[in-house]
């Protein structure tokens, strides 16, 4: 498995992960679910009306750790716009549960794909791992 699906996968199979930005000299954390692999990039998801989607428009350099049997990821890079309609598609798709709240034509859905991200995978008993993308 390819770095970068190794990173996904970790992200789905634990559900939920924290994203931390940042907004003036407060750091900002809160839970997330959604996560995509979509023609190789990573992507997550939020609503632009958010607070958080105007702190990574002020500040793309964020970072997400989630924890699974035992084992913990943290992915740091930057947070990339992408408006493309298929990527919000696909995202439906994947989590019908989001139909309610967006529309891949609303003018809210917003879909945010890492670019020169670190992630490093960590436990108490192995030798740290990272990946580069």
């Amino acid at each position: 498995m390819e770095g970068i699906e190794k990173v996904y996968q970790f992200l789905d199979e634990a559900h939920t992960y924290y994203l931390a930005t940042v907004e003036g000299d407060q750091p900002r954390v809160r839970a997330f679910g959604t996560s995509l692999l979509y023609n190789g990039k990573l992507y997550i998801q939020t609503g632009k009306v958010k607070p958080v989607s105007k702190q990574i428009a002020a500040n793309p350099k964020v970072e997400v750790c989630a924890f699974k049997d035992g084992k913990w990821l943290r992915v740091a890079g930057e947070l990339v716009n992408d408006d493309d309609k298929a990527v919000k598609e696909a995202m439906l798709e994947k989590m019908p549960s989001l139909k309610g709240m967006y529309s891949a034509d609303d003018d809210n859905m917003q879909m945010l794909y890492f670019k020169n991200a670190d992630a490093t995978f960590s436990s108490f008993t192995d030798a740290p791992e990272t990946i580069h993308f």
